[in-house]
């Protein structure tokens, strides 16, 4: 049995295809769009994921949508009555779900020559997450917890599961949101676009908790693990947004009520295009500090009501991966679970599961160890791609390396002498990091090397650290840790002696968002770490997307373009190794 799962008409479009409750193929949108975020419907994801199964589109006997437009329905109508929403915002609302309800007419829209006579089925958006990270977790039991925006007018749920059974116990609705909170304090400190919210943890180990009292009146919090939002420091809930959805990044309008919150900061909204100063660096850090004590409250309520030391994180808030770096430290859960797509993206696969499961099929066997499921290209489709450019030979260095030891040992000599490597082997990774397929990579050794990045490709804020991606068997040497990160989901501190080592994948505050590599999930990736350690005796790579202000690559071509239209050194593509003359 096939089921093709989709995250639709939102941010992160995707699309997965599971056979038997096995992960075949997975895939954002944004990776063939070549537009960030990029949402509305996945027809190119769902086109992937289809060849990687040798399918049509009319074989597939159920597709599984993460939202339903019916779910939590008295909700809505309560909310309506009790706050006495005006005509229009209640109309705003349902024709949003009714746009998300022609998955019908954009499948003939996408495919005009074939036919789906399969079944829809749609999955309540915080359900789809919360199995999205149990199911594929590889624990029998677990605290699952989803926080997110919004998504079917919740925002948050949580509950145990066992084996397939997933079910949320505890939710917080809509207007109430932690993502609200956090993505409406991104906006005021000048960063408008739709997941910047990386940019406010990346900015806040610059700053001091000063803002942190004034922000508590935001959010409350109960025993439970409930929390409610001051409403009138928001928009969302009283206001007909813009809100920009359909086919091409998603843009939003301000969530907070700008006076009221200027009022209560003493601070003007930054503007994007004015200076980062220190009150700045202050609100940016006390805003995590907020975030972090709402999330370690549901935390902290849930491990007490179930009394189970395994949790499993989805929804965009599961992203934030300073603050999942902290869950041993203040929580008693013993063992963390983030899927590679803990966001949006991720929903695809929790409504395959889901409906999966309804349908009989037990997807509890089945571990998410790696997050290899997109497109690969062959030795002979990379040497087309090269001989087509026939500059290169006047420009550019080629050779073939067949033999990977040799390769490997040729790249991690590169890294080793300064210069910047891109990375392009095997499968796309799914979700938002580069996880050694789609990679740049550096010399962490090297102080000035962040430096060199923004300059020669990434041109990004200065205060965005790099990451690093570590030999599994060399984490406690190096980290306040010894866990198992493969998804590059959690922040941990460098130890104090191994900072001065790598500073250039060392934040500010000396911490790093580290990747383990094991050569079960990735031997070639492992093979290049492991050469550049026995050259340097660090096992540890600077990390970072193989990409030019856009999303990550996807084919050899993108990937040599933005090879030849940056300043690259080195592109090995595959067997092949490209050098600058």
């Amino acid at each position: 049995m096939y089921v093709l799962g989709i995250n639709s008409y939102h941010g992160d479009a995707s699309a997965c295809l599971i056979k038997d409750s096995i992960l075949i193929a997975a895939a954002e949108e944004e990776r063939f769009t070549r537009i960030k975020h990029w949402a509305g419907f996945p027809k190119l994801a769902i086109a992937y994921c289809l060849s990687e199964a040798k399918m049509r589109l009319s074989d597939i006997q159920h597709i599984a949508i993460n939202s339903d437009p019916k779910a939590n329905l008295m909700k809505k109508i309560g909310f309506s009555l009790k706050n006495r929403a005006s005509l229009q915002f209640v109309l705003d609302r349902i024709k949003n779900k009714r746009e998300r309800a022609s998955v019908d007419e954009d499948l003939k829209k996408a495919f005009p020559e074939e036919v789906f006579n399969g079944r829809l089925h749609y999955i309540e958006h915080h359900t789809a997450h919360l199995v999205s990270a149990h199911t594929v977790s590889g624990f029998d039991e677990s605290v699952a917890v989803s926080i997110d925006g919004f998504g079917d007018f919740s925002s948050a749920a949580w509950g145990l599961c066992s084996g397939d059974q997933v079910q949320a116990q505890h939710r917080v609705y809509f207007p109430h949101s932690a993502g609200i909170f956090y993505q409406a304090m991104t906006q005021f400190l000048g960063f408008p676009n739709y997941g910047d919210e990386y940019k406010v943890m990346g900015l806040a180990p610059y700053g001091k908790p000063t803002y942190v009292a004034a922000l508590m009146d935001l959010i409350s919090l109960a025993n439970d693990g409930s929390f409610t939002l001051n409403l009138e420091y928001f928009r969302h809930h009283i206001e007909k947004l813009n809100f920009e959805w359909k086919n091409d990044a998603p843009i939003f309008a301000d969530l907070f009520c700008q006076a009221p919150l200027e009022h209560l900061l003493k601070l003007k909204k930054r503007e994007k295009s004015d200076a980062l100063e220190n009150q700045h660096h202050d609100l940016a850090h006390s805003v995590q500090v907020v975030y972090e004590n709402l999330f370690f409250n549901v935390l902290n309520a849930a491990h007490k009501r179930y009394g189970v030391d395994q949790l499993s994180l989805a929804g965009g808030c599961a992203m934030n991966s300073v603050a999942n770096g902290k869950v041993y430290q203040r929580t008693p859960f013993k063992k963390l679970y983030v899927q590679s797509a803990a966001g949006d993206a991720g929903g695809a696969i929790g409504a395959a599961y889901a409906a999966a499961k309804k349908l009989g099929f037990s997807g509890s066997k089945f571990h998410m160890d790696h997050a290899y499921w997109g497109p690969q290209y062959s030795d002979e489709a990379i040497e087309s791609l090269l001989t087509s450019y026939t500059d290169l030979d006047t420009s550019c260095t080629v050779e073939k390396i067949n033999d990977e030891q040799a390769l490997c040992d040729k790249t991690a000599k590169a890294i080793a002498q300064g210069l910047v490597v891109g990375w392009f082997q095997g499968r796309m990774e799914w979700g938002p990091r580069a996880l050694g397929n789609r990679s740049i990579l550096g010399d962490p050794r090297r102080a000035d090397m962040k430096d060199i990045l923004n300059l020669k490709i990434k041109r990004r804020e200065s205060f965005r650290p790099f990451a690093p991606s570590i030999l599994r068997e060399h984490v406690c040497d190096w980290f306040e840790t010894d866990d198992d990160v493969p998804f590059m989901m959690q922040v941990y501190q460098i130890k104090s002696e191994q900072q001065e080592h790598i500073p250039a994948v060392t934040h500010v505050d000396g911490s790093g968002r580290l990747q383990t590599v094991t050569t079960k999930t990735n031997a070639r990736y492992y093979r290049l770490i492991q050469a550049f350690y026995q050259q340097t005796q660090v096992p540890i790579v600077l990390n970072t997307s193989f990409n030019e202000n856009e999303p990550v690559v996807c084919s050899p071509e993108q990937a040599l373009n933005t090879f030849l239209r940056t300043k690259m050194d080195v592109l090995v593509l595959g067997n092949w190794l490209i050098a600058r003359n």
